[in-house]
């Protein structure tokens, strides 16, 4: 028993340390590698003196630190965590381990408001509009969605089907906003929707940052309701739950999440489907200690994305929804392989 109560914090500290390591190791390569020993004393200046006495003291080392990869770094952790987290809420409150944060068309109602800003020539007065615009019409798409769902009793169902509908008909009209558009309006499109962190500032993280860490401490405190949410809707009521508002507020938490995430990092596949499931069978199925840990594996995950990304073909470098994609496609080929494997086994 004393045993059994020291196992979960050790892994706590192994995956808080494992993540330090992670972006360490992140901050120190690069097309410009800077030695680790650097970045602790350039570090240590920028804390005692400030950012003046970090740049005439390590002046590379301080350039490249704290105005590009750790921004960058922040990025990846924050929308890393968030679209992990929206995954494991997903999956336990639909009780379907392949259900994603975007199953309420939060992918589609992003990706149609960011063809409208880019055509609109909204993102050229001001290319900081668009993870704002992207992420309203990401809660707005969710918004309409749950409305549409809530006419009817099977909501955990009809919920899905609404919004595959929704999804279905934004990327019509998106496809449709694209054949009026320019050549370059197309491209920067596309290349929008390969997800990726690239050029990240300080600036672009402030104002999705405090709204990620609040859903992120709401929703780590609603544990023990998905676990009872698990049991059945009944259980769950028998228990002392209020059902419909538990949900709704489960769902806005997620639709957060993932909007925030999309404001961030653009919309990056698998995280919310690889991540919780890796989790699940390391951790167990309860969602008290599966959400944190979702949280950290989703930072490290999308940061050791990014710098492959950032390194594998120095000095330039690939997007990082392209390296999930790879890794999400082969994860799930290699799961269903194994699924049949076992099935003629037995």
């Amino acid at each position: 028993m004393i045993v059994h109560q020291y196992i979960k914090p050790a892994k706590g500290l192994l995956a808080v340390t494992a993540l330090l390591v992670l972006l360490m190791i992140y901050l120190s390569l690069g097309s410009v590698a800077i030695p680790i020993d650097d970045i602790f004393a350039m570090l240590g200046s920028y804390i005692h003196g400030g950012e003046a006495l970090a740049q005439q003291q390590y002046p590379l080392a301080s350039a490249i630190i704290l105005q590009i990869r750790l921004p960058r770094a922040c990025a990846a952790i924050l929308a890393g965590s968030a679209l992990a987290l929206a995954g494991a809420c997903s999956q336990g409150l639909f009780r379907n381990p392949l259900a994603s944060p975007d199953i309420l068309g939060i992918s589609a109602g992003s990706s149609f408001a960011a063809v409208v800003a880019i055509v609109s020539g909204l993102t050229v007065v001001n290319p900081a509009l668009l993870p704002l615009v992207t992420a309203i019409g990401a809660l707005t798409t969710a918004t309409i969605v749950y409305l549409i769902a809530r006419q009817t009793q099977q909501h955990g169902l009809f919920i899905i089907l609404a919004g595959l509908a929704v999804s279905s008909l934004l990327g019509g009209l998106t496809m449709g906003v694209l054949l009026t558009a320019q050549q370059y309006e197309v491209s920067e499109f596309v290349f929008w929707t390969m997800g990726g962190l690239d050029a990240r500032t300080w600036q672009q993280l402030l104002w999705p940052t405090p709204i990620i860490i609040i859903a992120a401490w709401i929703l780590l405190r609603h544990g023990q309701t998905l676990n009872l949410l698990a049991l059945g809707e009944q259980n769950a009521h028998g228990m002392g739950i209020n059902v419909r508002n538990s949900r709704r507020i489960l769902l806005l938490l997620a639709t957060l999440l993932t909007a925030m995430a999309i404001a961030v990092a653009g919309p990056i596949g698998f995280i919310g489907l690889i991540v919780p499931h890796l989790a699940r069978l390391l951790v167990g199925p309860n969602n008290r200690i599966l959400l944190p840990f979702s949280a950290l594996f989703g930072a490290m995950f999308l940061l050791a994305c990014d710098l492959i990304a950032r390194t594998v073909i120095a000095p330039n470098e690939l997007k990082t929804g392209i390296i999930t994609a790879i890794i999400g496609g082969i994860y799930f080929i290699a799961l269903l392989i194994r699924s049949q494997y076992k099935g003629l086994q037995s």
